[in-house]
């Protein structure tokens, strides 16, 4: 019974140690996850920056045109490390199916092979995923897509390189201060208002 558990032990720590460390990838182009979005204001155009939808703690600003890429979109966070770099997103200049299938190889021969397919069945849009836990125990995810006929997703090759982990965290700390802020508005000692209409009038709909 103790060889079986051995043997399955010994195989979930070569698991763990291939997706962990030094194998997880942090940077993009120019742009480095957790670094602040000041240091990187020659490549972005912060009057851009708006809260992103159903994650209004997380912000994202435009890139400005870099050489090899067409555009960009890099987010922040703005609570638990405020201006600090959770997620990068990036299209390619190059929008070819060759361009694709050259960084694909490229990114399996650095990490390995993918995680999990992200495309559709019918491969319109080709889309891999690789998942990583870095050493500071942070899980890290990169994504590379090619679509050249699906109008509703970008057109052309893309990457995205996400800190999960840290967005996580961020969208726990905004949410436990506006639980906070809310508490103390309903808490306090509120005048309270009389309304023109008297009587049933004020409950009944006019």
């Amino acid at each position: 019974m103790r060889k079986p558990l051995i043997l399955f032990a010994i195989m979930i720590f070569f698991w763990t140690a291939g997706t962990c460390l030094a194998d997880a990838p942090h940077k993009v182009g120019p742009f480095v996850l957790d670094r602040e979005i000041s240091g990187f204001k020659d490549y972005v155009i912060m009057e851009t920056a708006l809260p992103i939808r159903h994650m209004e703690n997380i912000e994202e600003v435009e890139t400005k045109p870099i050489e090899g890429f067409k555009s960009g979109l890099i987010a922040y966070a703005t609570c638990t490390a405020p201006r600090h770099i959770v997620r990068i997103k990036l299209k390619y200049l190059d929008s070819s199916k060759k361009f694709y299938e050259e960084l694909l190889k490229r990114i399996k021969k650095r990490f390995g092979d993918p995680a999990e397919y992200r495309g559709d069945p019918f491969h319109i849009v080709i889309a891999w995923k690789w998942s990583f836990v870095d050493k500071n125990n942070h899980n890290i995810s990169l994504i590379i897509q090619h679509n050249t006929m699906d109008a509703e997703e970008k057109k052309g090759n893309s990457i995205k390189l996400t800190n999960s982990s840290l967005i996580g965290k961020d969208r726990l700390c905004y949410t436990e201060k506006e639980i906070d802020l809310r508490e103390k508005l309903r808490h306090r000692n509120w005048k309270v208002m009389v309304p023109q209409l008297r009587g049933w009038d004020r409950f009944v709909p006019q």
